[in-house]
């Protein structure tokens, strides 16, 4: 607990309701629900798809509530980490379990801020089609990944930097950044639901192929499909927990700005997918899901309503909404290895903080250059893994973790409670095991994620087994 105050006393806590909820929505409204339209369609072969983004939602809320008791009794910044440390003990099994989810995060957190910036660059190949234009690429056989460098690459890799730039100052300041781009944000989604509104045909939008709603095999693992990629975009919902730290009143504004911003985006993800299906058919989407212009299938909707001019725009707004993503996580993600490391959990050196502005500056620029890096994978390489990865590592465990810390410390003050308990604890833990088992080949994402987790184990012993030994090297030299 020292070291907890300790670093609360380091920190500025400037960021407040608005400034929170600010956060956690262009966190969720990146870029992902702009690309992912045709494939969630794909998925299940039709409008039905829908239960995706609505069974997603429901998940995602009952997860929000566990975030949101989390968050609220433990408001320092780190998220996960420090949540999985404490409520499995922080003495035992916790130690292991939070050094398992910063090691996921080692290749989660730059691959969530780069899958932005890489989708921020296709649409920007809309505007301009020569960026597209293959350099070169090559396949990792072993890794069955690949790597492809456009100039595309470089306009992504540039957005990351970019993104550090605008976060090397304080925190205070940024809160209001985050404000400025959440307009933006809600003036692009709001230009498309409108759009979509307006020039709505009921038939063309419910227009069910036959067999839609049979309860078979195909369907079950359709509806996994479609609700794994719906949970993708959710995700976000948890940043303001990441700068905990930073949070004023975080007992209140934690729990609100995570509920808050999980209903305001799941009424905009719903209104917003069927409007588009009441102007581009179903089948056309399904088809865009396999081509080229799923990378800009908003642009092309505007396009096809008003003209070139509205195609263009529609561009430059999804632009800005997708940098507005990338700049969210990256600000959250940065401030976990610095939590980490101010415990004595990580390396040193990420508890260094900028002495004027007091931002944990070491753990923002080298989650920053890793994140341009990753930006030379393609994108569709990595997101089922990114998934399946951060679901068993980190929401099984926290999810799990709720139910046991109000055994293990009942008296543990909480600011929040969550409703109905334990039900929304286990709703989202179905839910998640559902996604990861309920889809076709799910195997080989699941042999990734327990890879790292194996090998994370293997670190963390390791690890443990030098410190201990260095530390008697010491005693027996004192």
């Amino acid at each position: 607990m020292l070291k907890q105050n300790a670093e609360s006393n380091q920190l500025i806590r400037g960021i407040t309701l608005p400034g929170a909820v600010s956060l956690n929505m262009i966190a969720m409204i990146g870029v992902g629900p702009f690309i992912t339209i045709p494939l969630i369609i794909a998925a299940m072969g039709g409008p039905q798809a829908m239960l995706g983004w609505i069974l997603g939602a429901l998940i995602v809320m009952c997860d929000g509530l566990v975030w949101a008791e989390l968050g609220a009794a433990l408001p320092d910044s780190g998220g996960s980490y420090r949540y999985l440390k404490m409520v499995y003990d922080p003495e035992r099994l916790g130690k292991l379990m939070a050094f398992l989810f910063i090691w996921q995060l080692t290749f989660s957190a730059p691959l969530s801020i780069a899958s932005g910036s890489i989708g921020l660059a296709q649409y920007a190949g809309f505007l301009f089609p020569g960026l597209m234009k293959t350099i070169w690429q090559a396949n990792l056989g072993l890794l069955n990944a690949g790597i492809t460098v456009t100039p595309a690459t470089f306009v992504a890799m540039g957005t990351c930097l970019l993104a550090v730039l605008l976060l090397y100052r304080n925190v205070s300041i940024i809160g209001r950044i985050s404000e400025y781009l959440w307009v933006g944000v809600m003036l692009t989604i709001a230009w498309v639901i409108v759009s979509g509104v307006t020039h709505f045909d009921s038939q063309r939008a419910f227009d069910f192929p036959p067999g839609a709603f049979t309860l078979s095999s195909s369907f079950f693992k359709g509806l996994g499909a479609a609700m794994l990629i719906a949970i993708y975009d959710y995700w976000g919902y948890y940043a303001v927990c990441f700068v905990g730290g930073e949070t004023r009143e975080p007992g209140k504004t934690i729990p609100r700005a995570i509920l808050y911003s999980i209903l305001l985006v799941a009424v905009i993800y719903i209104v917003m997918n069927i409007s588009i299906l009441g102007v581009i058919s179903w089948r056309e989407l399904g088809e865009a899901a396999n081509s080229d212009a799923r990378r800009y299938i908003i642009s092309v909707f505007m396009q096809r309503l008003y003209g070139n001019w509205a195609g263009y725009l529609a561009t430059l707004l999804i632009i800005w909404t997708a940098f507005g993503s990338v700049f969210s996580l990256l600000l959250a993600y940065s401030r976990v290895p610095y939590a980490a490391a101010v415990d004595g959990d990580y390396f040193k050196s990420f508890s260094r903080v900028h002495p004027v502005h007091r931002f944990p500056n070491v753990s923002l620029l080298v989650l920053g250059g890793l994140a341009a890096f990753f930006c030379l994978f393609r994108l569709q390489d990595v997101i089922a893994a990114l998934v399946v990865i951060r679901l068993m590592i980190q929401f099984l465990a926290q999810t799990v973790g709720v139910m046991v810390f109000r055994i293990r410390r009942p008296d543990f003050p909480r600011p929040f409670r969550m409703w109905f308990y334990p039900l929304p604890a286990l709703v989202a833990l179905f839910g998640f095991l559902y996604v990861l088992i309920m889809r076709n080949d799910f195997t080989k994402e699941i042999r990734y994620g327990a890879v790292i987790l194996v090998l994370g184990g293997i670190a963390f012993f390791l690890r443990s087994f030098l410190t201990t030994k260095t530390q008697r090297h010491k005693g027996a030299h004192e």
